[in-house]
């Protein structure tokens, strides 16, 4: 069995990974931590993990120390001494947070006000996006997981760009969350009276996912390219809503945007690209691995609109994240991850 410690245990994330891993077939939760809660049982904080799990809170090295995979979710600009010290004590390491998702110091100083620790640990920090980089993941030691927004994004877009079939960039990427996406701690913009019965944007075109984003798809269209951002707020729990607007170079029809979809994503056992007319609904993906793409296109602009869907705390988070560690270990990738959406 592999063991498995959760560094942040007790904020949405880390409560997301202990519900998964307690029901992975190859993992015992051999530690978990939390600042807030040290010393309490993880059940204490989320009753609904009574009689599932009897796991402490600890400190941090403990959990480093019982563990195989260290899985750390915590705010910018604290997993960087974690991941040395795990990868020191010879254990892998995936980072839930963004301490090693950009690959230029000055854009994480910028957008998240930190500086890089060590640099030859980032020069090993390996992206864990599994449908594009899957042969970088195997056999890593780091990973820096992918959050919700950055992995909806891609995944619309994805079949396009790496064929060269747009034009006039930057795509414009309007896209929806639900509120556990802002984290455990309440504020003022997550306040219940402020969200209920609303929709808002927030940071507009000045999210710090956008230069993320804008990273992976450079690498997968194999020049600069930019997106337009503009998130917004809903009052759901779960989910992302990625919608995007594209210019096609040339003249496509629907059949052919579909088919070009239904290849580049034919062998991935998370990505369903849904039937000609239907919609991506973040109702149908919740508490699930998968990410719904469906494929529209308006012949009067030449737009090609593309929507995927995915639930923010598992593709989005958690279950990516057990995603990577399944490929690192080398397990069948969907170990642990095939859980039905409910149906209502």
């Amino acid at each position: 069995m592999i063991k498995a410690g959760i560094i942040g245990a007790t904020g949405y994330a880390g409560a997301e990974l202990a519900r998964l891993l307690l029901d992975h077939p190859e993992v015992t939760i051999a530690g978990a931590s939390s600042v807030s809660y040290e010393g309490k049982r993880l059940a204490e904080v989320y009753p609904a993990y009574e009689q599932f799990t009897d796991v402490v809170c600890t400190g941090e090295d403990e959990v480093i120390d019982k563990s195989d995979v260290v899985f750390a979710a915590l705010p910018a600009g604290l997993s960087q001494p974690l991941a040395k010290k795990t990868l020191a004590a010879g254990k892998k390491f995936i980072d839930l947070g963004a301490d090693f998702r950009l690959e230029s110091e000055s854009a994480y100083e910028k957008w998240y006000g930190h500086r890089w620790e060590d640099p030859a640990l980032q020069a090993e920090a390996v992206y864990g996006m599994p449908e594009f980089f899957r042969a970088s993941i195997k056999g890593a030691r780091l990973v820096a997981n992918p959050g919700c927004y950055t992995t909806a994004v891609p995944m619309a877009v994805a079949p396009l760009v790496v064929n060269h079939w747009l034009v006039d960039y930057p795509i414009t990427c309007d896209c929806k969350s639900g509120i556990t996406g802002a984290g455990r701690q309440l504020t003022e913009s997550t306040h219940f009276p402020v969200i209920n019965e609303g929709c808002h944007p927030y940071k507009i075109a000045s999210h710090r996912h956008t230069p993320e984003m804008e990273q992976t798809l450079t690498k997968l269209a194999g020049h600069i390219t930019e997106v337009t951002f503009v998130p917004h707020l809903i009052p759901v729990n779960r989910g992302i809503l990625a919608t995007c607007y594209m210019t096609l170079a040339n003249s496509r029809t629907a059949q052919a945007l579909h088919d070009l979809y239904r290849q580049f994503y034919a062998d991935e056992p998370f990505v369903r690209v849904l039937p000609e007319g239907a919609v991506a609904n973040i109702a149908s993906v919740r508490y699930s691995n998968l990410c719904d793409v469906s494929v529209h296109f308006d012949p009067h602009t030449n737009t090609v609109i593309t929507v995927s869907a995915i639930d923010n705390m598992v593709k989005g988070a958690a279950g990516q994240a057990i995603q990577n560690m399944n490929i690192i270990f080398d397990l069948p990738e969907t170990t642990g991850l095939l859980h039905l959406p409910p149906a209502f």
